[in-house]
């Protein structure tokens, strides 16, 4: 071992030792603070490893030992230690956040990204036309991947709460602290489209839904209606999407209410199949005003409707930024907005209120390497396209 000319057996222990150093650092020091690599450091310290690159590939002429990193053997065995470190770790469940901001990891992830800088260089200096499509995967990867680590401490994911038309520039990052962005958000409305009302059968004892593994429930899209659970017939007459509760001594009825913190409602009959029993009922799931009501039809179970679930809630907001732009548009759930170099996305809203929120809530991430990522991955992909036209074709 240690002699020349290098195998995987060297390949193997160089891994090794970085894999020690790395779970040393990560008991004396702890996970990698990436707040400690932003701008401008993070700039100086890719400049310093492409220049140390540089003169290692100059060197590597003259020293054999050096030209070893450059071979398929340090490749693999680089590229095999990274990926058994992200496996074992990702089955052991730390999370790919922390996984990223492990010592192990980076040191190997750095370890790996020297053993693909000196694969390409040797490359570029040996240049033939052929091998165009290689250079372009290799130095797509390299830019990439350099790109993601230096680019994770300036990578910024803030959340913020804006009330319904009042200006807000401040947002509050994983540590609940506040901070004061460029830009402004004002929410002009919010609206949530939510999915046709429920009906299922719950347990008076417990309150779970029935059945318990697989819960049955009824879809009311339209009226008149007529179903079946748990072998009780099921029969929805009325339907007020838009309602108030009015409660009486010893009656509960349900009437028209255009206004917020309107419920929704079912007149439901009810009949069981097997006793003959019937009931029927107000049925409703409520809001921040109104009650939930529920309709016993004996002493086992009752009918419930569940609140209806959101299809889709949106907000329409006016952005403004330092510069003096302005931009209206309508945020939604994976539909986010782009501006000043922030991406805006809709992240919730006050559930308690439901579709009467007088708030939203919404995740800004700002990646400023984000760019060089992305040039990175089209080099990848114009080099697998000149892999592929450059295949040679069998003759049968």
């Amino acid at each position: 071992m240690w002699k020349q000319p290098w195998g995987s057996a060297e390949g193997w222990a160089i891994c090794a030792g970085l894999l020690i150093t790395g779970f040393g650092l990560q008991l004396i020091t702890g996970p990698v603070q990436a707040g400690l690599f932003q701008y401008p450091v993070n700039v100086a310290g890719g400049f310093i490893f492409l220049l140390v690159l540089c003169i290692g590939f100059v060197v590597s002429r003259k020293i054999t030992v050096v030209q070893w990193f450059s071979g398929l053997t340090a490749s693999i065995t680089s590229l095999s230690a990274l990926l058994s470190v992200v496996l074992v770790m990702g089955f052991v469940g730390p999370g790919i956040e922390r996984i990223t901001m492990s010592w192990p990891f980076v040191l190997l992830f750095l370890y790996f990204l020297f053993v693909l800088g000196f694969v390409t260089l040797k490359r570029i200096v040996s240049f033939r036309w052929r091998d165009v499509p290689f250079m372009l995967n290799h130095v797509g990867l390299f830019i990439t991947l350099l790109a993601a680590i230096l680019g994770n401490g300036d990578l910024r994911r803030l959340r913020m709460t804006v009330p319904l038309e009042n200006p807000e520039w401040r947002a509050s990052d994983d540590k609940n602290e506040m901070i004061e962005l460029p830009l402004a958000i004002e929410l002009r409305s919010f609206t949530i489209d939510e999915y046709p009302p429920k009906l299922m059968l719950i347990d008076n004892t417990t309150g779970k839904a029935l059945p318990e593994k697989q819960p049955e429930n009824i879809l009311v899209e339209e009226i008149p209606l007529a179903g079946n659970l748990q072998g009780w017939k099921v029969e929805v007459t009325r339907s007020l999407p838009m309602a108030a509760c009015v409660m009486g001594q010893d009656t509960v009825n349900f009437v028209e209410f255009h206004s917020e913190g309107a419920t929704s409602a079912l007149y439901v009959k009810a009949r069981n199949e097997l006793t003959g029993r019937q009931k029927e009922g107000w049925v409703s799931c409520g809001s921040y005003i109104f009650p939930y009501i529920s309709l016993q039809l004996d002493d086992a179970v009752s009918m419930v409707m569940p609140e209806r679930e959101p299809r889709r809630f949106a907000s329409d907001v006016m952005v403004y930024t330092k510069d003096k732009q302005t931009k209206e548009a309508c945020i939604e759930v994976n539909k986010p907005l782009s501006i000043a170099g922030w991406k805006i996305y809709q992240l919730s809203y006050d559930e308690t209120k439901g579709k009467w929120s007088r708030m939203s809530v919404f995740e800004l991430v700002r990646d400023p390497w984000l760019p060089i990522v992305y040039t990175g991955i089209l080099m990848m992909i114009a080099g697998a396209i000149g892999l592929f036209l450059s295949a040679p074709v069998k003759k049968e």
